[in-house]
């Protein structure tokens, strides 16, 4: 630790506050019990393991949540509609809903998000950013879900199936499109000749 401590000092690394030192990225923690987590980041430790399916995390808290993927358990209920959650972070995001409350602003355009990822979505439309590439092509997305939908070009894989004549489909809206080949009832009509499809 002595050694630690020095070099941050030599090198003038400000860290954070505390007398306990990471001795691989030396980062500082005020307490034993939160390096001891940390480290876990760099030795790959995972000592919390769930019973049902042994999946393992470097925490008991995560573990915790974990489980009631398995049971189903919800604790954190909405005082303004019947909605229940199994974290309770997701009960935060959630009453934002209600409370029409929006924290995350786009530095660019001032737009206003209640959460962060979306903020981070819509900050792309301005920076360019395109950090999801494609293992294929030497295409770039700005969307996860855009490079994903991208990729079944060169895989081929269609995930979309029909109920009623298991044709495939690569697109979601590609399926429903399709779908009304079997409807008797046909939702849309011409304005001009009332052709109905």
């Amino acid at each position: 630790q002595s050694n630690v401590g020095e070099y941050i000092r030599r090198e003038n690394l400000p860290r954070g506050r505390g007398q306990y030192f990471c001795p691989v990225c030396f980062k500082r923690f005020t307490q034993q019990v939160n390096l001891t987590t940390h480290e876990r980041i760099h030795t790959g430790e995972r000592p919390f393991r769930c019973e049902i399916c042994l999946k393992a995390f470097t925490q008991q808290s995560n573990l915790w949540k974990h489980v009631r993927t398995h049971t189903g358990e919800r604790p954190f209920h909405c005082n303004v509609c019947p909605k229940a959650f199994a974290q309770q972070a997701n009960l935060v995001k959630h009453q934002r809903i209600h409370t029409g409350e929006r924290p995350y602003s786009c530095s660019y355009c001032l737009k206003a998000f209640s959460q962060r990822a979306n903020l981070h979505k819509h900050e792309r439309t301005h920076t360019g950013e395109r950090p999801f590439s494609c293992r294929f092509c030497s295409k770039a997305f700005a969307q996860q879900s855009n490079l994903d939908k991208h990729e079944r070009v060169h895989t081929g894989i269609k995930p979309y199936t029909c109920r009623q004549c298991l044709k495939a489909f690569t697109q979601q809206s590609n399926l429903t499109k399709h779908e009304a080949v079997h409807c008797k009832n046909k939702p849309f009509s011409c304005k001009r000749c009332m052709k109905s499809y």
